[in-house]
């Protein structure tokens, strides 16, 4: 069960890896195409059920509780032989209750972030979660006071945050020109978060050009957002800018960006490992935003700041992203070397926190002995070593904690 876009990705490198370990294992559930292509029978779109904030969860919540019922249908018919939750908590709790009254293993892969908002949620992880598998080092001993059976597996991308092709090449595809700086715009893989900052990012880039001239601007536009919706904002917003607009190529769009402008999340990340200085922004409604103040426990949002455990690159949060202070920010680094220098070396650091690579193949060998199933395919690490009442009130439960839920992070 993956709800969203980065559940996705790393839902398909999972059940790759597994599939590498024993490919007769099937999957079905809910997800997006990245996991459709990974062979899975998907039953529900993820791009269809991926909300952030109060209001967007009104509008997606027919679809979310159409989603519970076909799986606790899908769980009472097949009884599977374990439930990989993804992420994705306000759903994914209510599913790992139910399939925990069938008997059937649960395991949690990318646990929720309850170390920064909600944490009454890690005594409902206890009780119904048999392992939760962390992507981020900091978690473990959070969840290990709880007597969680926890294990770090290491980041999943620094398998994958990896460019195709040289920086040259990658300019050349993209019609850009070798000799300007290039500064790349990642607005979001959530359409709420395209329409908030996109336009910001835009009236950024018209300042940044204004100031030094040469400049250019790429924008990978994410598998979840419809391209003409980009355009239509460029079109509307930004008139004295070209904006290059590729389709969902991340890696090689960050590689060639002197600094990246980014939504808050994985693409943080993906930045960090890939070596680039970024400006993070983060913003939500006004309502949303009041809430989720009052609820969230971190001084940090960026995941690479979190992972860090202290500032390393700008965030912009709420009030303060602004096209002056996105561009005030990026002039900073782009005209400071030794700044841009430090954030590189930080970058580096960070990096090395994440872990060693195979956190996907660690998830599987785990996946597959909770299924009680032998690999009969080596692996990398192999070679290198030779009733309806109930049914209201859990459908009642989830528009709850959505509603609660979403009015945070």
């Amino acid at each position: 069960m993956a709800g969203e876009a980065s559940a996705d990705l790393h839902g398909s490198n999972l059940i790759n890896a597994i599939r590498e370990l024993n490919p007769n294992v099937h999957f079905y559930g809910v997800g997006g195409q990245r996991i459709k292509e990974a062979g899975v029978n998907v039953l529900f779109d993820s791009s269809d059920m991926a909300v952030v904030g109060v209001m967007e969860v009104f509008s997606k919540l027919k679809t979310i509780i159409k989603a519970f019922r076909e799986l606790k249908k899908s769980l009472k018919v097949n009884h599977p032989d374990l439930v990989i939750l993804i992420d994705y908590p306000d759903f994914n709790l209510h599913l790992a209750k139910f399939a925990k009254k069938r008997g059937i293993p649960v395991l949690y892969y990318i646990s929720p972030q309850v170390w920064a908002w909600r944490r009454r949620r890690i005594k409902k992880i206890a009780r119904l979660v048999d392992k939760l598998l962390v992507i981020l080092p900091f978690e473990v001993p959070f969840y290990e006071k709880e007597r969680i059976d926890v294990e770090f597996v290491g980041h999943p991308l620094i398998d994958i945050a990896k460019p195709k092709f040289s920086r040259e090449t990658a300019l050349e595809r993209f019609n850009l020109d070798k000799g300007k700086i290039t500064i790349g715009l990642f607005p979001g893989s959530r359409n709420s978060e395209v329409k908030l900052l996109l336009p910001k990012m835009l009236k950024a880039a018209e300042i940044l050009n204004k100031r030094l001239g040469n400049l250019q601007f790429v924008l990978p536009v994410a598998s979840t957002i419809n391209k003409i919706q980009i355009e239509k904002i460029i079109g509307n917003t930004c008139n004295n800018v070209r904006v290059n607009v590729i389709t969902d190529n991340n890696y090689d769009a960050i590689n060639i960006s002197r600094v990246v402008i980014v939504a808050s999340g994985t693409t943080t990340l993906e930045a960090a490992i890939i070596n680039s200085p970024m400006v993070i922004l983060y913003k939500l409604s006004p309502l949303t935003y009041l809430i989720g103040k009052l609820m969230i426990k971190v001084e940090n949002i960026g995941l690479v700041n979190l992972v860090a455990q202290r500032r390393v690159v700008c965030e912009l949060i709420q009030h303060d992203v602004t096209p002056e202070q996105i561009a005030g920010e990026v002039l900073k680094i782009l005209e400071d070397r030794e700044l841009y220098s430090k954030i590189k070396n930080e970058l580096t650091w960070v990096k090395e926190k994440l872990g060693a690579p195979g956190a996907s193949f660690k998830a599987a060998r785990i996946a597959t002995g909770m299924m009680g199933i032998e690999p009969v395919i080596q692996t990398l690490d192999h070679r290198q070593q030779t009733s309806d009442n109930r049914q209201q009130t859990e459908e009642g439960e989830i528009a709850r904690d959505y509603t609660i839920g979403k009015s945070g992070v």
